[in-house]
């Protein structure tokens, strides 16, 4: 379902891939993190992480 794959926020997100908030918002920026953005509220798919952090591992 796809309540249960969002996270509300960049706090929440950087608690699920275990960083820093600010590195959220930085990859946010940069383009670098698909984001859902709902007026000024962001969310983001825990699959989506998984899958961005996963492809950095070298």
């Amino acid at each position: 379902m796809l309540s249960e794959d969002l996270l509300p926020g960049a706090i929440a997100a950087a608690a699920f891939i275990g960083v820093k908030p600010r590195a959220i918002y930085h990859m946010t920026e940069q383009g670098h993190l698909p984001v859902i953005r709902k007026g000024r509220r962001l969310f983001f798919r825990k699959s989506e992480l998984e899958k961005a952090f996963s492809s950095d591992v070298a």
